[in-house]
């Protein structure tokens, strides 16, 4: 996809996102939307996975780590052809396979339950390790949010990553700087998140998370380095491309009621045409 069609179809994620929380009257807008774009670039140009053969046993991983923006994610599997679009608006309903957090027994194209934060990167780390073990070509990706990164379990993954020069593993950090309870460097601030990981001896990419440009050129870099694995620090904007909620904490766990959801939408609307 050229660029135009990356914006076009986030833009389609976006509004998916909007619709499931709208419908389900509850979950978490802010940070699935900041992630839009890379959840986009991901399933629409570098990962290796198949809707029709979503189990396939060389398919690249994907572990959202911060699995509460389970509706990024899934708005972005469901446009990918994964199940229906139309299903996004079963979000959180009783009996809906569509969970308040991602589950890899009922979703086509989950490959790990999350929502623990912390754990998922733990679970991509054993992921890309098998691989190497069994001599798989496979790579593994994992999205964390800045937020998450407050727990020591993602250190300890981490380690245990550089130490294994986990070469195909990509760890991708959600940079929005807000998390539940306000800005992350009041709360308990990961900074300098770059500098972090390289002490872990990973390879380190800082990118504006928007630019599309820029996310193509991290994805490529991390494929070409060896020997370590790679993390991409992608600064964002928490609720992006909703007036709104951009860059307010209030929405990272909230659903919009009616009138807010038509703003939303109109939004949206209008970045499509534009």
């Amino acid at each position: 996809m050229d660029n135009l069609q990356l914006k076009k179809t986030a833009n389609e994620v976006r509004k998916g996102i909007v619709t499931a929380v709208y419908n389900a009257k509850s979950g978490h807008p802010g940070g699935s939307l900041s992630a839009a774009d890379i959840y986009t670039y991901l399933y629409f140009e570098e990962l290796n996975v198949d809707p029709k053969e979503p189990d396939k046993a060389d398919r690249d991983r994907f572990v959202l780590s911060k699995g509460h923006t389970a509706p990024g994610y899934y708005s972005a599997l469901a446009n990918r052809g994964f199940f229906p679009v139309d299903d996004l608006k079963t979000l959180r309903h009783t009996g809906s396979y569509l969970q308040g957090h991602p589950n890899m027994n009922d979703v086509p194209g989950v490959d790990m339950s999350s929502g623990s934060l912390g754990q998922g990167i733990s679970a991509a780390v054993g992921m890309a390790l098998s691989a190497k073990l069994s001599g798989d070509d496979y790579r593994v990706y994992t999205l964390l949010g800045d937020g998450e990164i407050q727990e020591g379990q993602v250190w300890e993954a981490s380690m245990f990553a550089g130490h294994r020069k986990l070469d195909n593993l990509v760890v991708i950090v959600d940079n929005n700087g807000l998390q539940i309870d306000g800005k992350i460097e009041d709360v308990c601030s990961p900074y300098p998140i770059d500098k972090k990981f390289e002490a872990f001896n990973f390879h380190v990419i800082n990118i504006y998370g928007h630019d599309f440009d820029q996310i193509r050129a991290a994805f490529k870099e991390a494929k070409e380095t060896k020997g370590m694995p790679t993390a991409i620090i992608a600064k964002t904007v928490k609720g992006r491309g909703v007036s709104f909620m951009e860059n307010n904490a209030g929405w990272h766990g909230k659903a919009p009621n009616d009138d807010e959801f038509g703003t939303a939408m109109a939004d949206l609307e209008k970045a499509g045409e534009k």
